[in-house]
């Protein structure tokens, strides 16, 4: 009943209430995340966020006595119902695959309707961002993998989405509480969408910008922030991840030159996150680079535009050889990682397809490089055009079918 519902200052929250709403700091605009307050940790995480006012419902709080009691059952049990079991890869790839594929029709959506003035559709993007966010916590491997296979006509739209996946990857990776993830997600969904604002023969030029071009490329920024600004459902931390995604830790990013010391953690993780997957990507015009390629570009710069600690955090994340990669063996059979080993990073699970010596395809078999059995390593990372190959429909005979 929303009139015994009461709005108070994050320092009034104490163990045993029950919150409605998180409270937007500068919009005032109510971010739902209910559930009884049982640890003190989860105050300390909304110190943290930066939040200062929360939603609460008296009628529910709970007495002192029994914070440790009946509090915590309700809470375990509300966590149990949005905590995402660990599920097999195979299992949830079909679901990944429909997630991805409806996430780019969203995108495109999204731009189109941007560019003619439209009212965006925020609780589709919402939806589909937080979809996105339980995939991961379900296996994190099979949208990691899906974020690998590109297509070059399509870069803005599966960049935006790459981020997100690898946004929500990161952050699950650094413990962050799952409700700021989705907030994270969604900024990184929408992290580029002022692009659209961009002249075509900008945004779509085959080569190096001039100094105007380079001007006129970086507005999308603000465009950005501008168009998510008419947007009252959008939470702080998402729309500084649209703020802040080309802000470097030097100084030297745009388009506000942000110093270190004002650049939160989100600020930092979603550089590196954007960096990788452009850097990672094919273009119209130039071949995206292997992933051990864009992560000593990430090293070299960790001091001066990328936080070094996050940096390797981000790679030991990923894995050397992430998920989806393409790879040749030493023994000349080609596959894609399809799982890592944590334990023994440069021996991970491998699905192979082809021999490049018989130069044919051969049965799919899933080798676990750590098994001495195999008595194989990796050799490189290759490109698919590299041997001819039909790499997406390998893939959806590999994993979706």
């Amino acid at each position: 009943m929303a009139e015994e519902l009461t709005k108070i200052a994050l320092s009034e929250l104490a163990l045993g209430m029950y919150v409605v709403s998180i409270v937007n700091p500068k919009k005032n605009i109510n971010v739902k995340s209910e559930g009884y307050i049982s640890h003190t940790k989860t105050i300390d995480k909304l110190k943290k966020a930066g939040i200062k006012h929360i939603t609460i419902d008296p009628s529910k709080t709970k007495s002192s006595e029994n914070n440790n009691t009946e509090t915590t059952a309700p809470q375990k049990k509300q966590t149990a119902k949005k905590t995402n079991k660990k599920v097999a890869f195979s299992a949830e790839m079909k679901k990944a695959k429909a997630l991805y594929d409806n996430a780019k029709c969203l995108q495109k959506k999204l731009l189109d309707d941007i560019s003619k003035d439209k009212q965006l559709d925020m609780e589709s993007v919402n939806k589909t961002t937080n979809a996105i966010v339980d995939s991961v916590f379900r296996n994190e491997d099979a949208l990691s993998c899906l974020s690998r296979l590109r297509v070059k006509d399509e870069y803005l739209i599966e960049h935006s989405l790459n981020v997100a996946i690898l946004m929500s990857i990161f952050a699950k990776h650094m413990k962050i509480e799952k409700t700021i993830i989705e907030q994270l997600a969604l900024g990184a969904f929408m992290h580029d969408i002022g692009k659209i604002k961009v002249p075509d023969h900008i945004l779509h030029k085959p080569g190096k910008f001039c100094d105007d071009e380079y001007e006129q490329m970086k507005k999308h920024v603000e465009y950005g922030v501008d168009i998510i600004s008419q947007e009252t459902a959008i939470s702080d931390i998402s729309r500084n991840v649209v703020k802040n995604h080309h802000e470097r830790i030097d100084g030297n990013g745009y388009p506000n030159k942000v110093p270190e010391h004002e650049l939160d953690t989100y600020a930092r993780m979603i550089a590196i996150a954007d960096s990788y997957d452009a850097m990672t990507a094919d273009r119209v015009y130039k071949p995206g680079m292997a992933p051990i390629k864009a992560f000593k570009i990430l090293r070299s710069g960790a001091n001066k535009g990328y936080d070094t600690e996050l940096v390797e955090q981000f790679i030991l994340c990923l894995g050397i050889y992430p998920v989806g990669t393409l790879v040749k063996l030493t023994s000349g059979k080609l596959g894609l990682i399809s799982q890592l080993n944590k334990n023994k990073p440069l021996n991970p699970f491998v699905k192979v397809f082809y021999n490049t010596r018989l130069n044919q395809a051969i049965a799919i078999e899933e080798i676990d490089l750590s098994n001495n059995k195999y008595q194989d390593q990796i050799d490189c990372c290759v490109r698919p055009e590299e041997f001819n190959l039909n790499l997406l429909g390998f893939f959806k005979m590999a994993f979706v079918d």
